[in-house]
């Protein structure tokens, strides 16, 4: 053996002489404690294990439930399978009965709806009067001189003729207007004048001012002073109109021409009166000529015309 073993046997011996060794039951309890040790950990982390898939399990189970559990002494719900719904349509995906269909449809009910009947809703009756509501001149007709609206007479005086049928105006609007004839040249002095007036009434009452308007021109064939201070006596007749509007009325009233002096001319002063019902509107054009002019058939019917096709496209 080598003197560096011999050395190091010789040092493990004293370093062992110098600790004592342990009792038999010493030893023994030591190992006791340190299994008792080990198998309460082993149990401590079982327990950890099942109580940690308990919860996992318990939370689970409770999102599958689709039901809370009934208090005590109220018997459970139970369930029951849906009705098996109506086949679907052609045109569409079918709903079952008393729920709304996905296109919006009233559900079925088994009985058919009853037809509706009539065009719809009444028109509205306007409560004011636009000026687009007023027609526009042709070009042709135009002097130059504005028209202006202000608070006049919409008629000549007829006899003593009252209109009832006032009482139902809504609102009226009245304006005066100059035209030239297409054939006068610009700026010459216009060829007439009108008072222009739009009539909204209350319902009916539009119908009833045209009858009372017939009835008062019947009445006064004839009466002095009608037209612009002239004192001659004027005749007043109905005549035979055209299609304008619902309905419409159309006379004149001529009287006995006079010059600047006073003096009869032989002639005739002509004014034509129409009124044109659309609804419960009546406007009317009163040709009241200019300076001893006289008004004529084809002109007024041409404003007659634009005048109700404006009204028209106003009520739209």
């Amino acid at each position: 053996m080598s003197r560096e073993l011999s050395d190091l046997y010789r040092s493990l011996a004293e370093d062992a002489d110098g600790h004592s060794l342990a009792a038999p039951e010493q030893v023994r309890r030591r190992a006791d404690r340190r299994a008792r040790v080990r198998v309460a950990g082993a149990a401590l982390a079982t327990a950890l294990l099942v109580g940690g898939l308990a919860t996992g399990t318990r939370l689970v189970l409770a999102g599958e439930e689709t039901a809370l559990p009934s208090p005590a002494g109220t018997p459970a719900p139970t369930a029951s399978a849906p009705a098996p719904g109506p086949s679907p349509s052609p045109g569409g995906t079918a709903s079952p009965t008393g729920s709304p269909s996905p296109t919006g449809a009233p559900p079925s009910t088994g009985t058919p709806a009853a037809p509706t009947t009539g065009t719809g809703a009444p028109p509205r009756t306007p409560a004011s009067i636009p000026d687009r509501a007023f027609f526009v001149q042709a070009p042709a007709n135009r002097t130059g001189i504005e028209p202006v609206f202000r608070d006049t007479v919409a008629l000549p005086r007829l006899c003593d003729a009252r209109y009832r049928s006032d009482a139902g105006i809504v609102q009226r609007r009245t304006r005066n207007l100059a035209y030239k004839l297409p054939r006068t040249p610009q700026g010459y002095v216009p060829d007439g004048s009108y008072t222009h007036s739009i009539t909204v009434y209350r319902p009916g009452r539009a119908g009833d001012f045209l009858r009372e308007l017939r009835a008062a021109v019947r009445g006064c064939p004839e009466q002095p002073g009608v037209s612009g201070g002239n004192p001659s006596t004027s005749r007043v007749r109905l005549l035979a109109d055209g299609r304008f509007g619902d309905d419409s009325v159309l006379f004149e009233i001529r009287t006995p021409a006079r010059d600047v002096e006073g003096d009869p001319t032989g002639g005739e002063e002509v004014r034509l009166i129409r009124a044109v019902r659309l609804g419960d509107v009546v406007t009317v054009l009163w040709e009241q000529g200019w300076e001893g002019t006289s008004a004529e058939r084809s002109q007024v019917d041409a404003d007659s015309r634009r005048a109700v096709d404006a009204i028209e496209r106003w009520l739209g």
